[in-house]
């Protein structure tokens, strides 16, 4: 993206935020926040209200049975992964992550003093974790698996199969669940399923935020969902890294939890359509592209590009002045990749996607 600055009129295909701004009825709470004296401290675990109206989402969409004293609201999903690795992992222990997955993912558990060790998402697998490969990856040291349905930057959606199999390989091997669903209202097939509705041992802690389902990246709040036990260990641990969320962002997202959700299911189905006509063009262009399932991005593969994995994404600036997320950020799985975000402007999207096939059939292999 800095190198991306510096072009003009470079299309930007790699921003993994919304292209559109916070719903009015959101602002409109932030402005009525403010006015009504919401400009202080909160508790360490967020506004009573919020995490109220949390609960009543989460447990009407996904047939949970959640309290309050489960929600530990944070400064964005990216506090909350940090604090829950934080109170789960001891240095020197070992964190299962995705490969190709989040980069923060990597960086995060180096920063706790942890070990990352990758799990490999391959695309014949629809990108799913293959469970007999996850066997021979643990060792005496590993302490928790980190899981992100639906995927970034895969797309990938877990079924109901995939999810029970995966607490079954937590609960043989004593690990804990770091499941992250902040894309979780971003779905195209099927549903998004949470972990905790199959979790029967207080395993899992989830992490969800409203900066991608309701375009709320620059208030920045997110929050954990984990067994209460978990929960006030993660209280004690907000007061010295954040003391507490912003009490007015707070308030924006009480509104959007508790006000109407047309915004979401319409921004849903503009992803969907952008999905499917980029995934056309792709196709019709004899390009291997990977449909994703959910989420607003999609990975493409430009191996027949024959190109080092360091330079397509700087190639593909530089001949096309289109900006994408080059594949190596997310691991070494699919370093001949990049990843497109369909959160962009439509005319910018499909000019965008033409300019990544003509760049790959210049350069393609004969």
């Amino acid at each position: 993206m800095v190198r991306s600055a510096g072009i003009p009129d470079a299309i930007h295909l790699e921003v993994g935020e919304p292209n559109v701004d916070t719903p009015a009825h959101i602002r409109q709470a932030a402005v009525e926040a403010i006015h009504g004296g919401y400009t202080r401290y909160t508790h360490n675990l967020g506004l009573l209200s919020l995490r109220e109206a949390i609960v009543r989402f989460l447990n009407r969409r996904y047939g949970l049975d959640l309290e309050v004293g489960q929600i530990v609201v944070t400064s964005g999903a990216v506090t909350a992964l940090a604090v829950s690795l934080l109170v789960l992992v001891e240095p020197g222990e070992e964190v299962l992550i995705p490969d190709p997955s989040w980069p923060d993912y990597e960086q995060k558990v180096l920063i706790q003093g942890a070990i990352p060790r990758r799990y490999e998402l391959k695309p014949e697998y629809e990108f799913l974790p293959i469970i007999s490969e996850l066997e021979g990856l643990v060792t005496r040291k590993t302490k928790a698996i980190l899981i992100n349905s639906p995927g970034n930057p895969t797309g990938a959606v877990f079924d109901e199969g995939t999810i029970k199999e995966i607490l079954a390989f937590a609960s043989g091997h004593d690990l804990y669940v770091i499941s992250d669903e902040v894309y979780d209202l971003i779905v195209f097939e099927g549903k998004h399923l949470c972990p905790m509705s199959y979790d029967d041992e207080g395993r899992v802690v989830s992490i969800f935020g409203v900066s991608k389902n309701y375009a709320m990246t620059g208030w920045r709040i997110g929050y954990a969902v984990a067994p209460v036990r978990i929960a006030k260990v993660m209280e004690k641990a907000i007061e010295p890294l954040i003391s507490c969320a912003s009490a007015i962002s707070q308030k924006a997202a009480e509104a959007a939890y508790s006000g109407p959700q047309d915004f979401v299911e319409e921004m849903r189905k503009i992803y969907k359509d952008r999905r499917d006509r980029v995934f056309d063009i792709f196709t019709n262009a004899k390009v291997k592209a990977f449909k994703p399932k959910g989420t607003f991005y999609m990975l493409v593969d430009l191996s027949e590009a024959g190109l080092p994995p360091g330079e397509i994404a700087l190639r593909l600036l530089e001949e096309e002045g289109v900006a994408v997320a080059p594949g190596n950020t997310f691991g070494p799985s699919c370093q001949r990749m990049i990843r497109i975000s369909l959160a962009t402007e439509d005319a910018n999207l499909i000019e965008g996607t033409h300019r990544v096939c003509r760049f790959i059939e210049r350069h393609r292999l004969h």
